[in-house]
């Protein structure tokens, strides 16, 4: 570890910089300009240049690109969807569940919103959020809840709750692909705007 970090400090900035001034204290040294105290100026020089030197960048944290997130997250909506698959629903909400699926399905598809999602990660958020926690949360506790109610009937039913949550679901998923609607109009107007500044340009 010692051993380590004396390789780092050999390739610092600091001993480059003061290695750089030590050696002007040599040359000034041989010049006869030091005189009988050049240890103390080559020292000198030296610790003046590890001071002066700017410090050390470390490196940034090496996270995964927008785009590595997203592959993570479509290999867990595979996987979600291969859940859902095995949960017996109504048939309403049935309906809802695949509603909510195929346009969560066309949210992370590969080709159209691929480029959008990559610069917002407010929306790769707010995806993950659903695939990974609130849709099979509000599954799975459909599928405790009804056990439970068969036991002990008389209570709320489970069916009615989950068709709320898939709902607003569904309405959270249809808001996102708004925003990204809108981003895409602002940018297809952007360039609209810049064909136009270019035509009223001179020749």
């Amino acid at each position: 570890m010692a051993t380590s970090r004396f390789l780092g400090y050999l390739e610092s900035r600091k001993n480059i910089a003061g290695s750089a001034c030590g050696l002007l204290g040599v040359v000034l040294t041989f010049t006869g300009v030091a005189g009988p105290y050049w240890p103390v100026v080559v020292a000198g020089l030296y610790g003046a240049g590890a001071l002066i030197a700017p410090p050390e960048r470390p490196p940034l944290p090496d996270f995964p690109d927008p785009s590595a997130q997203l592959d993570e997250l479509r290999q867990d909506f595979d996987t979600l969807r291969g859940y859902l698959t095995d949960i017996d629903l109504s048939v309403t909400a049935a309906a809802r569940l695949r509603e909510l699926t195929e346009l969560l399905t066309a949210l992370l598809d590969h080709g159209w919103g691929k480029e959008l999602l990559a610069h917002d990660p407010e929306a790769v958020h707010a995806l993950s959020r659903m695939v990974r926690r609130d849709l099979p949360e509000a599954v799975d506790t459909f599928a405790r809840t009804r056990w439970w109610t068969r036991m002990s009937p008389g209570t709320d039913s489970p069916e009615l709750h989950l068709e709320r949550q898939l709902g607003l679901l569904k309405k959270e998923a249809q808001s996102l692909a708004a925003t990204l609607r809108e981003a895409e109009a602002r940018r297809q107007e952007t360039h609209t705007r810049y064909l136009e500044g270019r035509s009223e340009q001179p020749p």
